[in-house]
C-alpha cells in the first residue's frame, strides 16, 4: 500500500473516531436533566478531542453580568473564581463577548484576566440563535481560527444550556426566596434527619447548632453542647411518638447556651416528621425562646413562695411576739387609736382582764383598773403631737385588792404617712423601787453614822501613828547607842582580853618555866576559850559596824586558788581533827578578781567552818566556778552534814538565830556568822544562797561579781 493510502486511510478512521464521538457527547447533553453536568461533560469532550490545554464553561447569573464557573480543565480554582468574578462597568472582555454574540480570539494574556496562559484563547459564547447568550466556552488555543470542533460543540451544547440554566436559576430564585424567608422568622427553623443533624437551617438556627471553622473554642463547645441537647430531645420525642407518628407536632422543653453570651436559654421545641422526595425521614423542627417566661413563671413562683414564707414567717413572728410578750414580768397593752384593747401579755390580763369565776370585787377593782388606765391614755391623746407620755398610777389586785404603784409609758405607733396606728403601754411596778428607795435613805443615815464614826477612828489613828512615830525614833536612837555601846564594849573587852591571851600564850611557851601537866592542861583550856571569847567579841563588832556603816570596802586584785589554799591552811587543825575528807574543786579558767579579798575570805571561813561544825562523817567541798554570762563567780560549800529544813532556811540568816535556840542545844555560837556572810555578800554586790534538806547535808554558796563597785 503507498503512503497516500496510508494517510488515506487513516484520516478515514480518524473522522470515524470523531464522528463517533460527537454522536456519544450529543446523546450525553440530550440526557443531561441539569446544567453542571452538561458543562463537565463538553470540558472533558474538549480536552480530548479539540486539544485545548485548558477550558472552561461559565453561565451567566440570572441577574446582572455575574458569571458562574460551571466546569473547567487545566484551571485551579483560583483561576476560576478569577474567571467567574466580573466586575460591574462596561470594557470587559467577556462582558463585550456576550454583548456581541459573536466568537472572539485573544492573542495574547490580556488584564484583567491573564489566567489562560501566555498564548492565545478564545470566548465562544452559547446559546440560541437570536437569543442573548446564557453563557461562555473558554479555551486556549494555538491559532487564530476558531476550532471545527469547538464550532460544533458551541452550536451543540448552547441551545442545551438555554434550556437548563434558566430553570436552574429559577430554581435557586426559589432557594434562595424561601432561605430568605425562613431566616426573616425569629424563632430558629431547621430541618434535621432523625440524628438531630442539621440540613437545613434559619440564622437564628445557625447562632445555635453550627459553628464555622473560624469559631473560637468556647463557642464550638456551646454549639457542641447544643446539639447534643437537641439529638437527646428529638431522640426522646422519636421514642415517645413511635414509628407510626409522622404528622402533627410534639412540644418540649429544651435548655440551650447563648454562644455568644454564654447564657442559658430555654426553648419549646416543636418538630414533626416529614418524608423527603427520597423516601427518607426528615424532622422540621421550630424552636421557641420561652427563656423570658420561663424565667416570668420562676419568678412568679418565687414570689409564691416567698408570699407563703412570708405569711408563714409573720405567723411565727406573731407567735414569737405573743411569747415575748408573755415572758415579760411588766405588763403590757396594746390599744387601737381609739384606746380599745388589741393584745395584751398575760401580766396585763391580771390586771385588765375580767375574771370568769371572779367575785363581784375583783371585778370592781378591773373596772377601776380600767378607768384609770383610759385617763392615762387620755393624757395622751390629748397632748397634740407628744408621741410618749410617762406618768404614775395607782392600780389594784383584783386578787388580793392590795395597792399597787405603778408607772405607765405609753408610745404612740405610726404608720408610712404618719397616721396613728396604735398605742403600746408599758407598765413597771414600782413597788420595790420604793422599797428601794427606802432602804437608800436608811443606808445613807447609816453611812453618816458610819462616816462620824470612821472620822472619829481615823483621829485616834492619827493620834497612835504619831506616838509609834516617835517611838520609831526613839528605838533607832536606842539602836543607835546599843550599836555604839557594842562597839565600845566590844573594844574594852577586846584590849583585857589579848593581853590575857597572849600571856597564856608566853607561860604554854614555858617562858616562866616549866609547867606541870595539870597547869599546862588549864592553861590550854584558858587560851580556847579566850580565843572563843576574842571570836565572839570580833563577831559582834562586824555585826555594830556594818550596821554603822563604818566598815568600808578595801578593793584588790586576788586569785581565787590563792585565797582558798589560805582558808583551808588556817582551818587545817580543825580539818585535822574532824577527820573529814575536805577537798577543793576549781573550774576551768578562773579568772582574777576584783573585789575585797579579806570579806571574801571572811565569808569563805564562815561557811567552811559551819561545813566542818555540822558534818559528823563524810566529807566537805568547797568549789570555785566562773560564770561568763553573768561576769560572776560562785564558791559553794557542800557538805554531808545534819542538813537544815526548809522551814528554818531563812531564820538561820537572822542575827543571834540558830536552828536550835534552846539553852541545852548541841550546837553553840552566837548566831551571827551567817548573817556576817549575807551582810558581806551583799556589800559586795552579790548574795549567799542555800539548798539543803534533813539528812541530805547542805550547800551554802557565795555568788559575787567579778569587778566589784565601790558603794
Amino acid at each position: 500500500m503507498s503512503r497516500r493510502e496510508d494517510e488515506a486511510e487513516a484520516d478515514h478512521e480518524r473522522r470515524l473516531g470523531t464522528a463517533e464521538s460527537r454522536l456519544a457527547l450529543a446523546e450525553q447533553l440530550l440526557a443531561c436533566d441539569a446544567a453542571r453536568p452538561c458543562a463537565e461533560a463538553v470540558v472533558e469532550w474538549l480536552a480530548h478531542h479539540a486539544g485545548a490545554g485548558a477550558c472552561a464553561c461559565l453561565v451567566r447569573e440570572e441577574h446582572g453580568e455575574q458569571l458562574r464557573c460551571l466546569a473547567s480543565r487545566g484551571l485551579s480554582e483560583a483561576q476560576c473564581a478569577a474567571l467567574a468574578l466580573v466586575p460591574e462597568g462596561d470594557g470587559h472582555p467577556l462582558v463585550e463577548v456576550l454583548a456581541l454574540a459573536a466568537p472572539r480570539y485573544f492573542p495574547g494574556p490580556r488584564p484583567p484576566l491573564p489566567v489562560l496562559g501566555t498564548g492565545g484563547w478564545f470566548a465562544v459564547p452559547l446559546g440560541r440563535p437570536g437569543v442573548p447568550p446564557v453563557g461562555l466556552l473558554l479555551l486556549s488555543t494555538s491559532g487564530a481560527a476558531l476550532p471545527k470542533e469547538v464550532a460544533w460543540v458551541a452550536a451543540r451544547v448552547g441551545p442545551v444550556l438555554a434550556r437548563l440554566v434558566p430553570a436552574e436559576s429559577r430554581e435557586v430564585a426559589g432557594r434562595g426566596l424561601l432561605r430568605r424567608i425562613i431566616d426573616a422568622v425569629a424563632d430558629p427553623v431547621l430541618l434535621t434527619d432523625q440524628a438531630g443533624r442539621p440540613r437545613i437551617a434559619n440564622t437564628r438556627a445557625e447562632a445555635l447548632l453550627v459553628a464555622g471553622p473560624d469559631a473560637s473554642e468556647g463557642r464550638r463547645r456551646a454549639v457542641e453542647l447544643n446539639q447534643h441537647v437537641f439529638a437527646r430531645a428529638l431522640a426522646s420525642a422519636s421514642s415517645a411518638d413511635g414509628p407510626a407518628r409522622s404528622t402533627g407536632f410534639r412540644r418540649r422543653e429544651v435548655p440551650l447556651v447563648d454562644p455568644a453570651e454564654g447564657m442559658d436559654l430555654l426553648f419549646e421545641l416543636l418538630s414533626t416528621q416529614v418524608v423527603e422526595p427520597d423516601g427518607q425521614v426528615a424532622v422540621v423542627s421550630v424552636l421557641r425562646n420561652v427563656t423570658d417566661l420561663g424565667r416570668a413563671t420562676q419568678a412568679l413562683g418565687e414570689s409564691y413562695r416567698r408570699l407563703r414564707a412570708t405569711e408563714r414567717e409573720a405567723r411565727s413572728e406573731r407567735h414569737r411576739l405573743d411569747r415575748v410578750l408573755d415572758s415579760v414580768a411588766d405588763p403590757i397593752i396594746l390599744s387601737d387609736p381609739s384606746g380599745g384593747t388589741v393584745m395584751m401579755n398575760d401580766p396585763a390580763e391580771k390586771l385588765f382582764a375580767l375574771p370568769l369565776d371572779g367575785s363581784q370585787a375583783a371585778r370592781s377593782r378591773v373596772h377601776s383598773n380600767d378607768a384609770t388606765f383610759s385617763s392615762f391614755l387620755a393624757n395622751l391623746m390629748d397632748g397634740g403631737g407628744s408621741l410618749r407620755w410617762r406618768g404614775q398610777l395607782s392600780l389594784v389586785d383584783p386578787a388580793t385588792g392590795a395597792t399597787l404603784p405603778m408607772e405607765a409609758v405609753a408610745s404612740k405607733v405610726l404608720g408610712d404617712n404618719g397616721e396613728l396606728t396604735g398605742i403600746v403601754t408599758l407598765f413597771h411596778d414600782r413597788t420595790e423601787a420604793l422599797e428601794k428607795a427606802r432602804l437608800l435613805e436608811r443606808v445613807k443615815d447609816v453611812s453618816s453614822q458610819l462616816e462620824a464614826r470612821v472620822q472619829v477612828a481615823t483621829a485616834e489613828l492619827a493620834e497612835q501613828n504619831e506616838k509609834l512615830r516617835r517611838q520609831a525614833i526613839q528605838l533607832e536612837q536606842a539602836s543607835a547607842a546599843k550599836s555604839q555601846f557594842l562597839a565600845n564594849m566590844s573594844h574594852e573587852f577586846r584590849t583585857p582580853l589579848n593581853a590575857i591571851l597572849g600571856y597564856t600564850n608566853m607561860l604554854l611557851q614555858g617562858v616562866s618555866g616549866e609547867l606541870t601537866p595539870s597547869q599546862k592542861r588549864n592553861l590550854t583550856r584558858i587560851d580556847s576559850n579566850g580565843r572563843h571569847l576574842l571570836e565572839v567579841i570580833n563577831e559582834i563588832l562586824d555585826i555594830t559596824r556594818i550596821e554603822a556603816g563604818r566598815m568600808p570596802l578595801h578593793l584588790s586584785d586576788f586569785a581565787i586558788p590563792e585565797l582558798l589554799q589560805e582558808v583551808m591552811a588556817e582551818l587545817d587543825p580543825i580539818i585535822a581533827r574532824s577527820k573529814l575528807a575536805v577537798s577543793t574543786e576549781l573550774g576551768a579558767r578562773l579568772p582574777a578578781v576584783h573585789s575585797d579579798r579579806q570579806k571574801v575570805k571572811q565569808v569563805v571561813l564562815n561557811l567552811l567552818s559551819n561545813a566542818l561544825k555540822f558534818t559528823h562523817e563524810g566529807s566537805v567541798t568547797v568549789r570555785a566556778e566562773y560564770v561568763p554570762a553573768t561576769s560572776t563567780l560562785t564558791i559553794a560549800v557542800t557538805d554531808t552534814g545534819i542538813g537544815i529544813d526548809p522551814a528554818h532556811q531563812e531564820k538561820i540568816f537572822e542575827d543571834f538565830q540558830q536552828v536550835d535556840s534552846s539553852p541545852t542545844r548541841a550546837y553553840g555560837g552566837t548566831g551571827l556568822g551567817l548573817s556576817i556572810c549575807r551582810r558581806l555578800a551583799t556589800m559586795l554586790g552579790g548574795r549567799v544562797t542555800l539548798q539543803s534538806a534533813p539528812g541530805q547535808g547542805s550547800t551554802f554558796t557565795l555568788h559575787f561579781p567579778r569587778r566589784a563597785r565601790r558603794a
